[in-house]
Order: structure tokens, then C-alpha cells, then sequence
């Protein structure tokens, strides 16, 4: 059954790549949701968290912005100015950095990930480092925090509700459809495993 969600990512998390590749195979797959991605920055939820008078990453220079922020504005561009090369060059650079070990504050390294995509890297690059784009991460991150109170990657917006997610394992469809599922159910609150059976 098709769902209408958001799923928040960062490039940096492992759960995110878990989570965002469930829902890229399911695209791929023809499953009909309608899914909007959002990017969440963890280096300003970092800041957020222990340094609460400190400027957001989108205020400072580059090279004081966190490890993920580039990689966050490198997938934004892709996503709003190629959007029919977006679910590759999002598994993309997950992989880079989950897979491959490359470095995401690495512009060349981040150009040459988004190009293996499909799309055009300098274009992404230059777009990347624009400041409409660093304004669109600023108003996604800030609607996720101020709206559904969301503090991790990746989180599911359903339903009006914002509901964090963990997944074992990369891309199972299977667990994605069983979570949207859950999501529907609004009397849910909350579904937490005390320990791990692995």
C-alpha cells in the first residue's frame, strides 16, 4: 500500500543509510509512495546539544561547519536542481563514506561521487557551495526540529507524526513497509527493544 512520508537523513549515519536505502529500493521497485527527503544536519544537533549559544553551521565558514554539512549541501543540489539523478547519488554518498571510507568534507571526492552518479559534478559542486543551498539546509533542519521535535537520522514524518527509526539491515523493503505500517497506527506511542539478540 502507498504511504506519504518524509525521511530525514545525514550522510555520516549508518542507521540513515539503512533506513534511506529501504526506501530508495522501494521506489526503484515501483512501490507508488510519495516521499519527500529532508536533510537534518547531526553537526548542528551536535551543537544544539552541547553548546547552545554557538552559531549554526549555516552561519560559520566552511571549514568550521562539521564533517557532514558539505555532503548534506552536495545532496540537497542534486536533489533539487537533478532530481532524476537523486536516489542514485543519495546512495552514492552514503556509500562513499559507509562503503568506501572516502572523505565527506572532500569537494573533489564529493564531485566525483555525485558525477559517478549520473549528474554533472561541477554543476552540483558550484550549486553545492551556493548559499541558496546552505539557506535550504538552514529551512529543512529547522522545520524538522521546530515542527516534529526530531533529534536523529533518519526519522519518519507520517501521518503528522515524527517517529525515529533504526534498521539492522541495509534496504529490506520488507522492514520498510512493516514501519509505515506502524506508522498508520496511531495508538502506537512508542516500541523499543531493551537489548539487541545480536
Amino acid at each position: 500500500m502507498p504511504h506519504a512520508f518524509t525521511v530525514t537523513f545525514d550522510y555520516r549515519c549508518p542507521f540513515a543509510y539503512n533506513g534511506n536505502a529501504a526506501v530508495v529500493r522501494a521506489l526503484q521497485e515501483g512501490a507508488g509512495h510519495t516521499v519527500r527527503f529532508a536533510a537534518f544536519s547531526l553537526d548542528q544537533n551536535h551543537l544544539d546539544q552541547t553548546d547552545e549559544g554557538a552559531p549554526p553551521v549555516w552561519e560559520v565558514p566552511p571549514e568550521r561547519r562539521g564533517s557532514g554539512v558539505l555532503a548534506l549541501l552536495f545532496g540537497i543540489a542534486v536533489r533539487d536542481h537533478e532530481p532524476d539523478r537523486f536516489l542514485d547519488a543519495h546512495l552514492a554518498l552514503f556509500a562513499a563514506r559507509h562503503d568506501h571510507g572516502r572523505d565527506l568534507r572532500d569537494v573533489e571526492v564529493l564531485t566525483d561521487v555525485v558525477a559517478g552518479a549520473g549528474c554533472d559534478g561541477a554543476a552540483i559542486a558550484r550549486l553545492a557551495q551556493d548559499d541558496a543551498t546552505l539557506a535550504t539546509l538552514a529551512a529543512e533542519h529547522t522545520e524538522m526540529v521546530r515542527e516534529h521535535s526530531v533529534f536523529g537520522v533518519p526519522t519518519f514524518v507520517a501521518h503528522g507524526q515524527a517517529t525515529f527509526v533504526r534498521f539492522m539491515e541495509r534496504g529490506r523493503v520488507d522492514d520498510l513497509e512493516r514501519m509505515l505500517d506502524l506508522l498508520a497506527w496511531s495508538n502506537l506511542n512508542e516500541f523499543k527493544r531493551t537489548t539487541l539478540p545480536y
